[in-house]
């Protein structure tokens, strides 16, 4: 080899050192950006440490550093954690909160250090520190649970007057307004007819005044507690509640419980129960006949448009929404993707839970 010839070939070999060298370093910088701190709510509910965990799992298998913690329904501890996670160099978090207004001052931080936020299927309020909202339709969730309860009660040609009891969600969470609002504005036109019927009289007169009616923090025993007080003011001398609103599958499991304690057996007069969630124990007395139906939302696919809305901010591109209008968290409107929830029955349990996947037969008794 000549020395011209050598010294190209060495001008060649530097030069493709130099490229893996330019490769390797814009490799670490993407991973560097894609450090992602996520807190959800609690471990008492099945859903947020299925939504916790497969989002982790993601997240670990795309190169990302991930810190996965759950707050025990304790706001400071969220806001604690969420604090830990700033000062440990992530550059998003995805955050469900507990309170939705609490996060203002901790946000702040935040967007001091240039950290995008999204907020996880529960609307971060009052703070102008939220740049993007992921979560299901949450008012359609409520219509379907509504027009479930119009169509199989034959609200429109019922000739006797149904025994009817309503729950709403916690007052903290801003998704139990929207989950009220959607069913109410199905169901309150017939309680103002009197084809429904309240015996508890805790019928909100506006979708305004649901916190009056609302279950704290979504627990099955507070929610079992309020329809075992219905029960014994209301339900004497063989009256029988017929249906019964409950926005998601934990307060109905409550209900369904308070249910049993006062002597209901499964059948004919066992009430007609709504939920939400698709939870094990939930589809379990979806097929025993304690439960009519849940509304299902596909968390595997909220956690992957969660995923693509991450690396989209890893990569520097435009995040893509379909909502810029619904979601005012009372300082802006949060640009928003909005998933689809649908039905689940008890003929449709194999159908969509069991053969998507999404559940094993196997966990709920088939």
């Amino acid at each position: 080899m000549s020395q011209k010839t050598r010294f190209v070939a060495l001008l060649a070999a530097g030069a493709l050192a130099l490229s893996m060298s330019a490769c390797s370093g814009a490799a670490g910088g993407a991973a560097s950006d894609c450090n992602v701190g996520i807190t959800m709510p609690t471990r008492s509910l099945e859903r947020w440490i299925n939504d916790g965990e497969q989002l982790q799992a993601k997240l670990k298998e795309a190169k990302c550093t991930v810190d996965l913690q759950y707050a025990d329904d304790k706001v400071d501890q969220q806001i604690s954690q969420i604090q830990n996670q700033i000062a440990g160099g992530a550059k998003i978090l995805v955050i469900a909160s507990i309170d939705g207004t609490a996060l203002g001052p901790v946000l702040e931080e935040a967007a001091k250090q240039k950290i995008k936020v999204i907020a996880y299927d529960r609307l971060i309020n009052g703070s102008p520190n939220v740049d993007y909202y992921a979560t299901f339709d949450n008012y359609k969730v409520g219509t379907l649970q509504g027009n479930f309860l119009k169509e199989q009660l034959k609200l429109d040609s019922a000739t006797t007057p149904i025994n009817f009891e309503a729950f709403a969600g916690s007052p903290d969470d801003n998704n139990a307004k929207f989950f009220f609002s959607g069913a109410w504005d199905v169901l309150l036109p017939y309680v103002t007819k009197g084809t429904l019927v309240v015996p508890s009289g805790k019928a909100p007169k506006t979708n305004d005044e649901w916190t009056t009616i609302g279950i704290p923090g979504w627990k099955s025993d507070k929610s079992q507690a309020e329809m075992d007080n219905r029960l014994s003011s209301n339900y004497a001398g063989g009256k029988k509640v017929q249906a019964v609103l409950s926005p998601n599958d934990s307060l109905a499991i409550g209900i369904e419980a308070s249910l049993k304690s006062a002597g209901y057996v499964a059948g004919p007069d066992w009430p007609m129960i709504t939920g939400q969630d698709g939870d094990k124990a939930n589809v379990k007395a979806i097929l025993a006949g304690e439960q009519a139906m849940t509304v299902w939302k596909d968390t595997r696919k909220l956690g992957e448009r969660v995923f693509t809305m991450i690396q989209q901010i890893s990569k520097g591109e435009k995040v893509e929404v379909n909502d810029e209008k619904t979601y005012n968290n009372g300082v802006k409107v949060v640009p928003s993707y909005l998933l689809e929830p649908e039905v689940v029955t008890k003929d449709q349990v194999q159908s969509k839970l069991i053969d998507s996947g999404f559940l094993k037969a196997s966990d709920v008794g088939l």
